[in-house]
């Protein structure tokens, strides 16, 4: 079967061999950003007055709000922050921003995770002044069904096919991204672009990606200028889920690196490098790739963005040039650079014999956070 609109073709024995639900789920995401994109500019979402933003979610739901945080606080001219679910659960309005009122929005694949209809719960009882907006691709969980005729709460819900049904968050990530984006200020044409960027990026580094993945590396370190720390966050978490903590990740930021982490490093560490469009970050990237070459670390890099110097890489490096990431800047970035994460979790899953669709194969994580115990606090 032909997914997306790719050349690439899900094998016959997907399915049984546990990674079908996965592997189409990467590859459908350049049509379902376009669907985003479109619902969000139909829904028509109300900012005016407002004085503060919260994204809030748990886990890739939490570096989602990462991904956009930088650009919608510039763009909105407003405090945007992100806050956990489960620091909102337990802590309530004593962690919202002063500026009142204040729109909460809460980012979630199922929306059936404990924390995130306990923390709407309480900061609807807590703070009076807050309005509630909900940004789920499962119209059947508990966030899109408890609060949809409330008032304070609007509810959009994405696509069906984002409901990813693996255990991991690939096409709900981005998707979740992308309408939290489309807060601010972003085109339609910004959003067609990135899907055909995605979609040259799958279909030109589909294999090259599966040749690094299959690598023999124990560690990885992710790599970001800086506004993006969501995307080196979630890629970071997609290779530690896909390979059942088999291989160990650290999310930093270039400059960042030089003070202890670097230790990390050992022989069979692969450093992942996402680039950014600016000149003056780019020559900060280039001047810590030069000391990891100099200093001779690591097994091999994976440098992902446009007009990548080939001088620094080496004869294990992979370069994945995106034409247009550049002029789609920094803060459109980050899906690109999460799916070319994907893509070698995916991979490197597959190398370790393991399922990428339930890679868990413990039980010791699941696709929902299994149900725990509202506690209140007693006053």
């Amino acid at each position: 079967m032909r997914v997306s609109g790719t050349p690439i073709e899900l094998p016959s024995d997907a399915e049984a061999a546990g990674y079908s639900h996965t592997l189409e789920e990467i590859l459908q995401q350049p049509s379902t950003w376009v669907d985003t994109c479109n619902r969000m500019r139909r829904a028509s979402i109300a900012l005016d007055g407002i004085a503060s933003l919260v994204l809030t979610g748990s886990g890739s739901s939490e570096f989602a709000g990462e991904c956009v945080r930088p650009a919608l606080q510039r763009e909105l001219g407003i405090p945007v922050e992100v806050i956990d679910g489960g620091t909102l659960l337990m802590h309530g309005a004593d962690v919202l921003p002063p500026g009142k009122p204040c729109l909460v929005v809460s980012l979630a694949r199922s929306g059936n995770s404990p924390e995130s209809s306990g923390g709407v719960d309480r900061l609807l009882a807590e703070a009076p002044h807050s309005r509630h907006l909900i940004l789920t691709c499962n119209s059947d969980g508990r966030l899109a069904r408890v609060y949809r005729n409330n008032t304070r709460v609007q509810v959009v819900t994405l696509d069906p096919r984002t409901n990813d049904r693996s255990l991991v968050m690939t096409s709900s990530f981005t998707n979740l991204v992308l309408a939290a984006r489309c807060l601010g200020v972003f085109e339609n044409r910004q959003c067609d672009e990135l899907a055909e960027a995605c979609r040259k990026l799958l279909m030109q580094y589909y294999q090259p990606a599966a040749r690094i993945g299959g690598a023999d590396f124990d560690r990885v370190v992710y790599l970001t200028a800086g506004p993006d720390r969501g995307a080196v966050h979630e890629a970071a978490l997609k290779m530690l889920e896909m390979t059942a903590g088999h291989v160990a990740t650290i999310a930093e930021t270039y400059l960042g690196l030089r003070h202890g982490p670097m230790s990390f490093a050992g022989d069979h560490t692969l450093f992942v490098c996402f680039l950014s469009a600016r000149t003056d970050f780019r020559e900060y990237e280039y001047d810590l790739i030069r000391e990891l070459n100099r200093k001779q670390l690591g097994c091999g890099k994976v440098l992902v963005g446009e007009n990548i110097d080939g001088a620094i890489l080496g004869g294990s490096d992979l370069a994945i040039e995106i034409p247009g990431m550049n002029a789609l800047g920094d803060d459109n970035a980050a899906v690109l650079h999460v799916v070319a994460g994907q893509l070698l979790a995916f991979f490197r899953c597959r190398k370790a014999g393991l399922k990428p669709d339930s890679p868990s194969e413990r039980g010791i994580i699941s696709r929902v956070v299994e149900d725990f115990p509202i506690h209140r606090a007693v006053v």
